[in-house]
This record gives structure tokens, sequence and C-alpha cells, in this order.
């Protein structure tokens, strides 16, 4: 990881830094609004941007950030650090632990995200990857399972709620009978459950670049493909797979893609 190193380094004390501040705000109680699109925000996730926001700004001050609850600085470096300071806000609001501080640093010449990180505040796990330097959870290695049969494999699926919209939603009781298990533990934890070898196949209808960055870039440095469901490869598509190799055209053709 030592290319980027750095810029992880940042990255995992600030998301630990927001996490716990999260914490904290969670313990004294919870109050939420609704945003233009119905989905919740509070005190909390606006603290933990600005946490985040600040120490960026304070140790990289040329670089961007676009950030889910509005903070937004154009780059001069060509670097953009992509920020979601609370995934999950409707499992921190109902004290559910799956809620994640996500954190990627996109560079802007190529599009590819070149260091993230995932940090689950209440399950103590944090999952990082630089690009070409491998992922990791809590410092040790993780990878993909070897699985490359349906029969054994895992498949996770998020968003059953606007689900509604696609083509494919109401063949997913057949499509995923012949797995060994199907699960959906919520949003960003699904698709780390892939990277470190405990699913095969996540699918996440809707979502944003901040929903994806870092996910992208832990779950290919695991050995996993990230793809939208029109074969493309980009944080902003709206949507993603992340599949282990032998499993994503397979995952691909019941979205309707593809499958190349």
């Amino acid at each position: 990881m030592a290319g980027y190193q750095k810029e992880l380094d940042l990255a995992r004390t600030l998301a630990r830094e927001a996490g716990l501040a999260a914490l904290r705000r969670r313990g004294s109680g919870i109050v939420f609004e609704s945003k233009s699109d119905e989905s919740p925000v509070t005190a909390a996730d606006r603290e933990s941007e600005r946490i985040i926001t600040a120490g960026i700004d304070a140790a990289f001050p040329a670089d961007g950030v676009l950030g889910e609850e509005g903070a937004a600085k154009e780059s001069r470096s060509g670097r953009l650090w992509i920020i979601d300071p609370i995934d999950g806000t409707r499992d921190f609001i109902r004290n559910n632990l799956t809620w994640a501080v996500l954190i990627g640093l996109e560079d802007s010449a190529s599009g590819e995200v070149i260091a993230g990180v995932a940090h689950f505040p209440a399950l103590d796990r944090t999952y990082v990857a630089t690009l070409g330097g491998g992922a990791f959870l809590n410092d040790a290695p993780i990878r993909i399972s070897p699985i490359d049969s349906i029969a054994q494999a895992v498949v996770n699926i998020g968003g059953f709620n606007n689900m509604a919209r696609h083509g494919f939603a109401a063949r997913i009781p057949e499509w995923i009978a012949p797995f060994w298990a199907f699960r959906s533990m919520g949003g960003c934890l699904d698709a780390m459950m892939v990277a470190s070898g405990q699913a095969e196949i996540w699918i996440e209808p809707g979502g944003k670049a901040w929903d994806f960055a870092p996910l992208k870039l832990i779950a290919t440095e695991a050995g996993a493909r990230f793809l939208n469901f029109n074969g493309a490869s980009s944080i902003y598509g709206g949507n993603a797979i992340i599949a282990v190799p032998p499993l994503a055209a397979e995952a691909l053709r019941f979205v309707g893609g593809s499958g190349r």
C-alpha cells in the first residue's frame, strides 16, 4: 500500500474520528429529517462529513471534495475525495450495526479510485485498499472466495424497496433458488462480504458515487469484478454488481446487461 499510504492513513483516521462522533450522537438519541429524495439525514451525518472534509482540507488543500450531505470543493490537483459520512442512515437511526463511513479518493484523470476506506464503527471493522496494493480488513489481507458454482455461492441483493422499477425484480425468487444461500445484510456490508470471501455476488439497484467509490476499489483489489448493469464499470453508473469473476457474467445476464 506504499504508493498511497499517506492518503490511506488519513482516510482511515478521519473515518474512525467521524465514526466515533456518530456513535456519541447515537448514544444521545436521534432526530432525523427527510431529504428531497425521501432519504433520511441526521445531525450525525452532517457532523461526520464536517470532520472528514476539514481533515482533508488541512492535509491536502488542493484536492477536491464531493460529499453526500452537500460538501463540494473543486479540485486543483486532479484528485477528488468522495465521502458518504454515514452509509446506511436508516440502520443508524434504528440502532442496527451495519452502517459505515465511506471515503474514496479518485484520480480524476484516470477515473480510478486510488484509495478507499469502509469503516463500520459499531462492528469495529475497517476495510481498506489502495490501487495495486491489495485489500485488508483490520490490517489482515482479504481475498474473494474460490467458489465458481451457483450451487455453492451466496448471493446478496440490496435495495428491495427500490427494486420495482427494474425488469428483473419479479424474477428474483426464481433466480436465487439454485444458490447455496441468499443474504441482504445492508448495503456496503453485503459488498464487503464478497470482498472478504463470505459471499460471491452483490447486486445493488441504486446508488451514487459516494456509495460505490471505496467499495469498488476494495472489492477489485480483493479479486472481484465491479460492473454496472449495462456492463460498464463506473462508480457513477447508478447501480452496481460486485462478483467473483466466474459468476460475474451470470449476475450481469440476470440484470439484463451484455454479459461481456
